[in-house]
Protein backbone atom coordinates (compact mmCIF):
# COMPACT_ATOMS: atom_id res chain seq x y z
CA UNK A 1 0.00 0.00 0.00
CA UNK A 2 1.55 3.18 -1.19
CA UNK A 3 0.79 6.08 0.93
CA UNK A 4 1.88 9.55 0.03
CA UNK A 5 2.36 13.06 1.66
CA UNK A 6 1.55 16.48 -0.34
CA UNK A 7 2.11 19.49 0.03
CA UNK A 8 0.71 22.98 -1.64
CA UNK A 9 0.87 26.38 -1.36
CA UNK A 10 -1.39 29.01 -1.85
CA UNK A 11 -1.57 32.50 -2.37
CA UNK A 12 -4.03 35.07 -0.61
CA UNK A 13 -6.53 34.88 -3.72
CA UNK A 14 -6.31 31.09 -3.77
CA UNK A 15 -3.95 30.92 -6.71
CA UNK A 16 -1.80 27.78 -6.27
CA UNK A 17 1.81 28.35 -6.27
CA UNK A 18 3.66 25.11 -6.26
CA UNK A 19 3.08 21.35 -5.17
CA UNK A 20 5.30 18.50 -4.08
CA UNK A 21 4.34 15.18 -2.52
CA UNK A 22 6.32 11.99 -1.53
CA UNK A 23 6.09 8.73 0.08
CA UNK A 24 5.05 8.51 3.48
CA UNK A 25 7.15 6.86 5.98
CA UNK A 26 5.76 3.38 6.53
CA UNK A 27 5.43 2.70 10.02
CA UNK A 28 7.18 5.47 11.35
CA UNK A 29 6.16 8.24 13.27
CA UNK A 30 9.69 10.10 13.48
CA UNK A 31 10.42 10.15 10.27
CA UNK A 32 6.63 11.03 9.06
CA UNK A 33 6.91 13.75 11.33
CA UNK A 34 10.60 14.88 9.87
CA UNK A 35 9.27 14.44 6.02
CA UNK A 36 5.77 16.97 6.75
CA UNK A 37 8.38 19.51 8.25
CA UNK A 38 10.72 18.76 5.27
CA UNK A 39 8.03 19.35 2.48
CA UNK A 40 7.13 22.78 4.30
CA UNK A 41 10.80 23.92 4.42
CA UNK A 42 11.34 22.77 0.63
CA UNK A 43 7.99 24.74 -0.34
CA UNK A 44 9.32 28.12 1.46
CA UNK A 45 12.65 27.47 0.36
CA UNK A 46 11.66 27.33 -3.28
CA UNK A 47 9.47 30.12 -2.82
CA UNK A 48 11.62 32.24 -0.71
CA UNK A 49 8.61 32.86 1.05
CA UNK A 50 6.68 31.72 4.48
CA UNK A 51 3.01 31.48 5.13
CA UNK A 52 0.45 30.03 7.41
CA UNK A 53 0.23 25.70 8.00
CA UNK A 54 -2.84 23.38 7.72
CA UNK A 55 -2.49 20.07 8.03
CA UNK A 56 -5.38 17.42 7.63
CA UNK A 57 -4.84 13.81 8.47
CA UNK A 58 -6.22 10.47 9.03
CA UNK A 59 -7.79 10.41 12.61
CA UNK A 60 -8.21 13.70 15.22
CA UNK A 61 -6.74 15.06 18.19
CA UNK A 62 -8.21 14.10 21.16
CA UNK A 63 -9.89 17.34 23.01
CA UNK A 64 -8.64 15.41 26.55
CA UNK A 65 -4.71 14.80 25.75
CA UNK A 66 -4.25 16.82 22.54
CA UNK A 67 -3.16 13.87 20.98
CA UNK A 68 -4.04 11.71 17.86
CA UNK A 69 -6.41 9.22 17.95
CA UNK A 70 -8.62 6.86 15.53
CA UNK A 71 -5.78 6.93 12.40
CA UNK A 72 -5.71 4.34 10.32
CA UNK A 73 -1.84 4.98 9.84
CA UNK A 74 -1.32 3.55 13.74
CA UNK A 75 1.86 4.18 14.48
CA UNK A 76 0.53 8.24 14.41
CA UNK A 77 -1.72 7.43 17.13
CA UNK A 78 -1.24 7.98 20.63
CA UNK A 79 1.65 10.96 19.81
CA UNK A 80 1.28 14.85 20.14
CA UNK A 81 1.38 15.62 16.15
CA UNK A 82 0.80 18.98 16.55
CA UNK A 83 2.83 19.96 19.34
CA UNK A 84 6.13 17.99 17.56
CA UNK A 85 5.38 19.88 14.39
CA UNK A 86 4.65 23.17 15.73
CA UNK A 87 8.37 22.62 17.41
CA UNK A 88 10.02 21.88 14.53
CA UNK A 89 8.77 24.48 12.00
CA UNK A 90 8.57 27.39 14.98
CA UNK A 91 5.05 28.47 14.86
CA UNK A 92 1.25 27.75 15.42
CA UNK A 93 -0.10 24.98 12.98
CA UNK A 94 -3.81 23.79 12.71
CA UNK A 95 -4.78 20.24 12.29
CA UNK A 96 -7.81 18.82 11.74
CA UNK A 97 -9.31 15.10 9.82
CA UNK A 98 -8.44 14.76 6.70
CA UNK A 99 -11.86 13.87 5.41
CA UNK A 100 -12.92 17.50 6.92
CA UNK A 101 -10.54 19.40 5.14
CA UNK A 102 -12.08 17.68 2.00
CA UNK A 103 -15.42 18.64 2.87
CA UNK A 104 -14.46 22.38 3.60
CA UNK A 105 -12.50 22.34 0.14
CA UNK A 106 -15.86 21.26 -1.67
CA UNK A 107 -18.45 23.30 0.51
CA UNK A 108 -16.13 26.39 0.11
CA UNK A 109 -15.43 26.39 -3.37
CA UNK A 110 -15.57 22.93 -5.31
CA UNK A 111 -18.76 20.47 -5.99
CA UNK A 112 -20.91 21.81 -2.97
CA UNK A 113 -20.16 25.07 -3.12
CA UNK A 114 -23.04 27.46 -1.89
CA UNK A 115 -24.98 24.13 -0.05
CA UNK A 116 -25.96 24.56 3.44
CA UNK A 117 -25.26 20.92 4.72
CA UNK A 118 -22.54 19.63 3.06
CA UNK A 119 -21.31 15.32 4.05
CA UNK A 120 -17.80 15.02 2.12
CA UNK A 121 -16.94 11.40 1.91
CA UNK A 122 -13.40 9.95 1.66
CA UNK A 123 -13.46 5.96 -0.12
CA UNK A 124 -9.59 4.85 -0.34
CA UNK A 125 -7.59 3.25 1.75
CA UNK A 126 -9.77 3.85 4.54
CA UNK A 127 -13.33 5.10 4.83
CA UNK A 128 -14.39 8.73 6.60
CA UNK A 129 -16.15 11.41 6.32
CA UNK A 130 -16.42 15.41 7.15
CA UNK A 131 -19.23 17.83 7.88
CA UNK A 132 -19.72 21.81 7.17
CA UNK A 133 -22.39 23.46 8.09
CA UNK A 134 -23.05 26.82 6.58
CA UNK A 135 -19.58 26.92 5.46
CA UNK A 136 -17.90 25.33 8.97
CA UNK A 137 -16.98 22.56 9.80
CA UNK A 138 -18.55 20.59 12.19
CA UNK A 139 -16.26 19.07 14.82
CA UNK A 140 -18.41 18.27 17.51
CA UNK A 141 -18.12 17.94 21.66
CA UNK A 142 -15.71 14.80 21.12
CA UNK A 143 -13.77 16.23 17.74
CA UNK A 144 -15.37 12.96 15.68
CA UNK A 145 -18.12 14.60 13.91
CA UNK A 146 -18.00 12.34 10.61
CA UNK A 147 -16.74 9.37 11.65
CA UNK A 148 -18.80 7.52 9.93
CA UNK A 149 -16.22 4.70 8.69
CA UNK A 150 -16.70 3.13 12.20
CA UNK A 151 -20.43 2.34 12.71
CA UNK A 152 -21.83 -0.50 11.59
CA UNK A 153 -23.18 -0.90 8.15
CA UNK A 154 -26.39 -0.26 7.99
CA UNK A 155 -29.30 -3.10 7.42
CA UNK A 156 -26.82 -6.13 7.30
CA UNK A 157 -28.04 -9.46 5.52
CA UNK A 158 -26.91 -12.40 7.50
CA UNK A 159 -23.88 -13.20 5.02
CA UNK A 160 -22.52 -9.74 6.39
CA UNK A 161 -22.59 -10.54 10.15
CA UNK A 162 -20.41 -10.23 11.98
CA UNK A 163 -18.83 -8.66 9.10
CA UNK A 164 -14.37 -8.26 8.72
CA UNK A 165 -12.90 -7.03 11.70
CA UNK A 166 -11.65 -3.66 11.69
CA UNK A 167 -8.25 -2.16 12.77
CA UNK A 168 -10.14 -0.38 15.40
CA UNK A 169 -11.00 -3.46 17.27
CA UNK A 170 -14.91 -4.25 16.03
CA UNK A 171 -16.25 -6.09 13.61
CA UNK A 172 -18.61 -5.01 10.48
CA UNK A 173 -17.32 -1.47 10.55
CA UNK A 174 -18.75 0.87 6.87
CA UNK A 175 -14.95 1.22 6.32
CA UNK A 176 -14.26 -2.44 5.95
CA UNK A 177 -17.06 -3.02 3.07
CA UNK A 178 -16.51 0.66 1.41
CA UNK A 179 -13.02 1.03 1.37
CA UNK A 180 -10.80 -0.08 -1.47
CA UNK A 181 -9.56 -2.89 0.44
CA UNK A 182 -12.78 -4.09 1.63
CA UNK A 183 -14.32 -4.19 -2.25
CA UNK A 184 -10.61 -6.21 -2.64
CA UNK A 185 -11.11 -8.79 0.80
CA UNK A 186 -14.80 -9.28 -1.32
CA UNK A 187 -13.33 -10.26 -4.44
CA UNK A 188 -10.83 -13.06 -2.88
CA UNK A 189 -13.27 -13.90 -0.78
CA UNK A 190 -15.68 -15.12 -3.82
CA UNK A 191 -12.40 -15.62 -6.38
CA UNK A 192 -9.26 -16.60 -4.65
CA UNK A 193 -7.85 -13.75 -6.89
CA UNK A 194 -6.07 -10.97 -5.36
CA UNK A 195 -7.35 -7.89 -7.49
CA UNK A 196 -7.20 -3.91 -6.53
CA UNK A 197 -10.83 -2.23 -6.12
CA UNK A 198 -10.20 -0.47 -9.47
CA UNK A 199 -9.11 -3.91 -11.38
CA UNK A 200 -12.25 -5.36 -9.87
CA UNK A 201 -14.32 -2.09 -11.05
CA UNK A 202 -12.64 -2.96 -14.14
CA UNK A 203 -13.40 -6.52 -14.72
CA UNK A 204 -16.99 -5.85 -13.78
CA UNK A 205 -17.87 -6.14 -17.46
CA UNK A 206 -16.64 -9.00 -18.24
CA UNK A 207 -16.04 -10.85 -15.27
CA UNK A 208 -19.57 -12.05 -13.26
CA UNK A 209 -17.90 -12.52 -10.14
CA UNK A 210 -16.31 -9.01 -10.03
CA UNK A 211 -20.09 -7.58 -11.49
CA UNK A 212 -21.26 -9.59 -8.58
CA UNK A 213 -19.11 -7.83 -5.62
CA UNK A 214 -19.87 -4.33 -6.89
CA UNK A 215 -23.72 -4.34 -7.31
CA UNK A 216 -23.24 -5.43 -3.74
CA UNK A 217 -20.84 -2.87 -2.81
CA UNK A 218 -23.60 -0.19 -4.68
CA UNK A 219 -25.51 -1.39 -2.14
CA UNK A 220 -23.69 -1.32 1.03
CA UNK A 221 -22.75 2.34 -0.13
CA UNK A 222 -26.35 2.84 -0.95
CA UNK A 223 -27.16 1.78 3.07
CA UNK A 224 -24.59 3.61 4.41
CA UNK A 225 -25.20 7.13 2.71
CA UNK A 226 -28.90 6.77 3.57
CA UNK A 227 -28.13 6.30 7.12
CA UNK A 228 -26.42 9.37 7.01
CA UNK A 229 -29.58 11.36 4.66
CA UNK A 230 -31.68 9.72 7.90
CA UNK A 231 -29.84 11.74 10.58
CA UNK A 232 -28.28 14.66 8.98
CA UNK A 233 -30.45 14.96 5.97
CA UNK A 234 -27.27 16.94 3.56
CA UNK A 235 -27.66 19.22 0.27
CA UNK A 236 -24.87 17.56 -1.15
CA UNK A 237 -23.02 14.48 -0.79
CA UNK A 238 -19.11 14.56 -2.53
CA UNK A 239 -17.73 11.22 -2.82
CA UNK A 240 -13.32 11.58 -2.57
CA UNK A 241 -10.37 9.46 -2.60
CA UNK A 242 -9.60 5.79 -5.09
CA UNK A 243 -13.33 4.86 -5.41
CA UNK A 244 -14.77 8.35 -5.86
CA UNK A 245 -13.68 8.08 -9.59
CA UNK A 246 -15.99 5.04 -10.05
CA UNK A 247 -18.60 6.58 -12.25
CA UNK A 248 -21.38 3.97 -11.86
CA UNK A 249 -21.78 5.28 -7.79
CA UNK A 250 -23.41 8.45 -8.94
CA UNK A 251 -26.18 7.10 -10.91
CA UNK A 252 -26.68 3.63 -9.16
CA UNK A 253 -26.01 4.82 -5.71
CA UNK A 254 -29.45 7.41 -5.73
CA UNK A 255 -31.45 4.94 -7.48
CA UNK A 256 -31.19 2.22 -4.57
CA UNK A 257 -30.75 4.47 -1.44
CA UNK A 258 -34.51 5.68 -1.88
CA UNK A 259 -35.49 2.24 -0.22
CA UNK A 260 -33.68 3.14 2.88
CA UNK A 261 -34.30 6.67 3.20
CA UNK A 262 -37.13 7.94 5.52
CA UNK A 263 -38.79 9.98 2.87
CA UNK A 264 -41.07 10.14 0.41
CA UNK A 265 -38.29 11.81 -1.91
CA UNK A 266 -34.47 12.31 -1.92
CA UNK A 267 -33.11 15.86 -2.89
CA UNK A 268 -29.59 15.46 -1.46
CA UNK A 269 -27.46 15.24 -4.36
CA UNK A 270 -24.11 12.65 -4.97
CA UNK A 271 -21.86 14.41 -6.81
CA UNK A 272 -17.80 14.06 -8.03
CA UNK A 273 -15.60 16.35 -6.15
CA UNK A 274 -14.58 19.26 -8.05
CA UNK A 275 -10.90 19.24 -7.00
CA UNK A 276 -10.18 15.46 -6.79
CA UNK A 277 -7.22 14.42 -4.71
CA UNK A 278 -5.83 17.94 -4.09
CA UNK A 279 -9.26 19.11 -2.17
CA UNK A 280 -7.90 17.53 1.22
CA UNK A 281 -5.01 19.57 1.02
CA UNK A 282 -6.63 22.46 0.04
CA UNK A 283 -9.29 22.03 3.03
CA UNK A 284 -6.27 22.13 4.84
CA UNK A 285 -5.18 26.06 3.65
CA UNK A 286 -8.67 27.08 4.30
CA UNK A 287 -8.47 26.19 8.22
CA UNK A 288 -6.83 29.63 8.22
CA UNK A 289 -9.64 31.66 6.84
Amino acid sequence: MALKLKVLRWTIKDRELIRHRVATPMGDYQATIRAVANLVTHIETTLDDTGSIGIGTPGSLSPKTGLLRNSNSVCMNGKPVKQDLEKLLNREIRITNDANCFALSEATDGAAKDAEIVFGVIIGTGTGAGIVINGKVLNGANAIAGEWGHNPLPWPDKSELPGPQCYCGKHGCIETFLSGPGLSADYFAVSGEQKTAIEIVALATTDSQAEVCLRKYEDRMARGLAFIINVLDPDVIVLGGGMSNVSSLYTRIPQLWGKYVFSDVVNTRLVTPEYGDSSGVRGAAWLWN
